[in-house]
C-alpha cells in the first residue's frame, strides 16, 4: 500500500513480549487467538520495543540536541552535516539522518497502530469490568507513545502527516496544531485510562501512566502558550504525592536513579544482572556521546564511545557562573577530559584537538555500576525522557506567565541543585534554570528558544532564520510521496 512504501516503516509480522525480556520490534497481525486475553499486553509491549529499538537511534539523539548553541556534535571528523547544523544551522535535506529520523518515529506509529487494532479485537472476547478497565489501561498506553512520536516529529520537522491507520493512502501533512489537537484527545483519553500510579510502581515496570500523558500533555500546551492547561495538569501531577525531585542529582541520570520517584518516563535497558547471554538495550543510544574511561583500580572495563555529543565552551563558562557558581549539576552535566570522576573514573581525551573535551556527563555510567562482563558505554543504563523537575518548572513559568507567584515550585529544583533560593522569579529566571537543569536533555533548550521568541536573538548570528526553525522533510520521502509537498491540512479530518 501507499502508506507503507513511502514511510518506509513497515516491520516484520512476529510475535513480541513483555518489558523485561527482548521482544521482537513489532506487533502480530495475523495468525493471533484473540480469544487468549491474557496475551493482551503482548501489542503493547511491541510498541516499547520500537520505542527502544527505533526512538533511541543515535542519531536522533545527536539530531535534538546540537541546534540550541550550548551542544554541539563533539566531532569534526565525522558526520560533518551534524557540525554544520548545529553551528552553522545549514540543512541538506538529503542527509541520511532526517529520513532515519522521520522512519524511526512513524515507525512507532505504525506499530502503535497495529497495537490499537490487536487490543481491539481482544477487547471482543473480555468478560468483566476489570478486563476491560485493564484493556483501556493498555490502550491508553499505545497511545501515550504515538502521541510522544507525533511530539518529537513536530518538534524536528513542524507540519507533519497523521497516519490514523495503517490502510491510509493519504500522505498530505497537517499543520502542527492540527497535530497537536489530534495528540491532545489521545492524552486526554489517556489521562483517565491509564494507572494511577508512576512508571516505576507499574506490574510491567515502567510502563507508563496517566501521569505521563498528563506531563506530554503540558509540554504541548506550553508550547502553544495555553499556561492556564499547563497550570491545571502540572499541579494534578504535582498534587498526585507521586512523584519528587530524587535527592541525589548525580546519581539521577545513573544506574541508582533507574524509575526512580523522578521519573513519568523511561525507556528502558537490562542486562538482567548477568555479564553474557540476553541484554535489552538500546543500540548505540549511549555510546555514541562517550569518551574513553579506564580506572586502574577495578577489573570493569568500558569499550569507550564514538566521543560526540559536546558542550561548548560558551556553555560551560556560563553554567559554571550561574548564579553565582553552579556545582552540582555541572558536575553532573559535564564530563571533562582529563578529569577523574567521583567514581574514581578517568576520562580520556580522543587525540584530537578539534574535537570536544566535554562530553555529555548525563550518559556516564560509572564503571563500578557495571555488571561484570559488560562493557559497552552507558551498558544496562535507561534513557531518561521525562522526569519530575520538568513538571516543577512548567509549573512555575505558568504560574508566573499568569502573573501569579512561581517561587515554591521553582524553588524544589533550586534546592535539590543547593542553589540559592529566589524570590518573586521571572519568566527569565526561569527559562535560565531550564537551561541548567535539562540541558542536553531532548532538544528543550532549542524548544525553549522557539517558543518564547528568543531563537533570532541568540542564534542568528550564528545563521539561524526563522525558515530554519524545523529541519526540511527528508529528500527520499518527497522522492517517494509527493503529497508531502501540498499545503498541509488547516482542520483535524480524524
Amino acid at each position: 500500500m501507499v502508506a507503507v512504501a513511502a514511510m518506509a516503516m513497515a516491520t516484520g509480522l512476529t510475535g513480541c513480549d513483555y518489558l523485561d525480556i527482548e521482544p521482537e520490534n513489532s506487533v502480530p497481525e495475523e495468525g493471533v487467538d484473540f480469544t487468549q486475553t491474557d496475551d493482551m499486553y503482548q501489542p503493547v509491549s511491541g510498541v516499547y520495543a520500537k520505542l527502544r529499538t527505533g526512538g533511541m537511534h543515535w542519531v536522533i539523539n545527536l539530531a535534538s540536541v546540537i541546534r540550541d548553541g550550548d551542544v554541539w556534535s563533539g566531532r569534526e571528523d565525522d558526520q560533518p552535516d551534524l557540525v554544520t547544523i548545529g553551528r552553522k544551522y545549514e540543512y541538506n535535506n538529503s542527509w541520511w539522518g532526517f529520513n532515519e529520523m522521520w522512519n524511526q518515529y512513524y515507525g512507532i506509529i505504525k506499530t502503535a497502530n497495529s497495537a490499537l487494532e490487536s487490543l481491539d479485537s481482544y477487547a471482543e472476547y473480555l468478560t468483566t469490568d476489570a478486563q476491560r478497565a485493564t484493556y483501556r489501561s493498555y490502550r491508553g498506553e499505545v497511545l501515550i507513545l504515538r502521541a510522544y512520536a507525533y511530539y518529537r516529529l513536530t518538534q524536528y520537522f513542524g507540519d507533519v502527516t497523521i497516519i490514523d491507520s495503517n490502510d491510509q493512502t493519504d500522505l498530505r501533512r497537517s499543520k502542527r496544531d492540527v497535530v497537536y489537537e489530534y495528540v491532545l484527545r489521545d492524552l486526554e483519553t489517556a489521562g483517565t485510562d491509564c494507572a494511577d500510579a508512576r512508571p516505576g510502581q507499574m506490574e510491567h515496570m515502567g510502563a507508563l501512566t496517566r501521569w505521563t500523558a498528563k506531563h506530554l500533555a503540558a509540554k504541548i500546551y506550553l508550547n502553544m502558550g495555553n499556561y492556564a492547561k499547563v497550570e491545571t495538569l502540572t499541579n494534578e501531577i504535582i498534587s498526585s504525592g507521586k512523584f519528587d525531585l530524587y535527592a541525589d542529582y548525580y546519581q539521577l541520570f545513573k544506574i541508582p536513579g533507574k524509575l526512580c520517584i523522578e521519573s513519568l518516563m523511561e525507556c528502558q535497558a537490562t542486562d538482567f544482572g548477568m555479564g553474557s547471554g540476553d541484554y535489552v538495550g538500546v543500540d548505540q543510544f549511549f555510546n555514541c556521546a562517550g569518551p574513553n574511561i579506564s580506572n586502574d583500580n577495578t577489573f570493569l572495563k568500558s569499550t569507550g564511545g564514538w566521543n560526540f555529543v559536546g558542550y561548548e565552551k560558551s556553555f560551560r563558562d556560563w553554567a559554571y557562573k550561574y548564579e553565582g557558581g553552579e556545582s552540582i549539576r555541572t558536575k553532573t552535566s559535564f564530563l571533562n577530559a582529563d578529569e577523574t570522576q567521583p567514581s574514581g573514573d578517568k576520562i580520556g581525551r580522543n587525540g584530537n584537538p578539534n574535537n570536544t573535551d566535554c562530553w555529555n556527563g548525563k550518559f556516564y555510567v560509572p564503571l563500578s555500576q557495571f555488571t561484570e562482563g559488560r562493557t559497552t558505554y552507558g551498558s544496562n543504563n535507561n534513557v531518561r525522557i521525562l522526569r519530575f523537575a520538568e513538571v516543577l518548572l512548567m509549573n512555575a513559568e505558568a504560574l508566573v506567565r499568569q502573573g501569579k507567584n512561581g517561587d515554591t515550585p521553582f524553588n524544589r529544583v533550586r534546592r535539590r541543585a543547593q542553589m540559592p533560593e529566589l524570590t518573586n522569579v521571572t519568566v527569565d529566571q526561569i527559562l535560565d534554570e531550564r537551561r541548567m537543569e535539562l540541558c542536553c536533555e531532548w532538544g528543550e533548550r532549542y524548544n525553549d528558544l522557539i517558543r518564547t521568541g528568543q531563537a533570532a536573538k541568540v542564534l542568528g548570528p550564528a545563521g539561524w532564520t526563522e525558515a530554519k526553525t524545523y529541519y526540511p522533510l527528508p529528500f527520499a520521502q518527497l522522492d517517494l510521496a509527493p503529497a508531502l509537498k501540498d499545503e498541509p491540512y488547516t482542520t483535524l479530518n480524524y
